[in-house]
């Protein structure tokens, strides 16, 4: 019940803040402008605006998750509510897990947002709408989740322009992890431990990626949902723990 009511403040809270709009109104304009660009492209349009479209939805929910997110519990620190807070009988790992939450809510409200302004746009433009469309949708959520858990960690114990910083490096990283690890395969020594270490350590974020799949019509297997889903829980919660135990073991003295 107290993380409930930490993840509905944080809600509440999120929703009024003026970056979170315009960079969902900036999304939704970058959906729509794919009415005009269909307008100049020859071919298969309909792929350029799932493409934009997801991209977008990619975008700028990592931009929300990660500008919002780190100041979960800076803006606490910053305003001295976090002695308020702690003072009452409310565990460390349950106000930062309350956060969590609060910020998935808000991600979900913004991500639902853009599915229904890219589902509008395709049923104008008359492109077909079909399920792997919404799979991939999941699946950017699904990295949200672990972005904004890999934020969070780093807002325990950095100041927020560190934390933004480090994140973004995590979230690029991430999408390039695959490559390190083929680029490292034709090293040796230390450069080749280094890139597997990155390989195995970091979110392998392209895993959650499949905007290739929906262009080109191909289906994901079942199981490969399940284990990639798995994964992305599976990581965002081993980040959300770490951070609770640096979280619990910080001095706000």
């Amino acid at each position: 019940m107290r993380v409930l009511s930490i993840a509905l403040n944080t809600f509440r809270e999120n929703i009024r803040e003026k970056l979170l709009y315009n960079l969902l109104i900036f999304a939704l304009l970058m959906i729509g402008s794919s009415v005009l660009l269909t307008r100049l492209t020859v071919g298969e349009w309909d792929r350029l605006i799932i493409n934009l479209g997801l991209s977008s939805m990619n975008l700028f929910g990592v931009l929300i998750a990660i500008f919002v997110g780190i100041s979960l519990v800076s803006k606490e620190i910053d305003k001295k509510t976090i002695y308020t807070i702690l003072s009452k009988p409310v565990p460390r790992y349950e106000f930062l897990l309350g956060k969590y939450l609060g910020l998935m809510l808000t991600l979900l409200v913004n991500t639902a947002v853009m599915v229904v302004g890219l589902i509008a746009v395709m049923i104008y433009l008359d492109a077909p709408v079909t399920l792997l469309l919404f799979e991939a949708v999941g699946f950017i959520f699904l990295e949200l989740v672990v972005i904004t858990a890999v934020g969070l960690l780093f807002s325990t114990f950095t100041s927020t322009t560190l934390s933004a910083i480090f994140t973004l490096a995590i979230y690029v990283v991430g999408h390039l992890s695959t490559d390190l690890k083929q680029f490292g395969a034709q090293m040796d020594g230390l450069g080749k431990a280094v890139l597997n270490t990155i390989y195995y350590i970091l979110p392998n974020l392209e895993r959650f990626n499949l905007k290739g799949q929906v262009i080109h019509k191909v289906n994901v297997v079942g199981t490969d949902v399940l284990l990639t889903t798995a994964y992305g829980l599976a990581y965002a919660g081993l980040l959300l723990a770490l951070a609770s135990i640096i979280f619990q073991r910080r001095d706000f003295q």
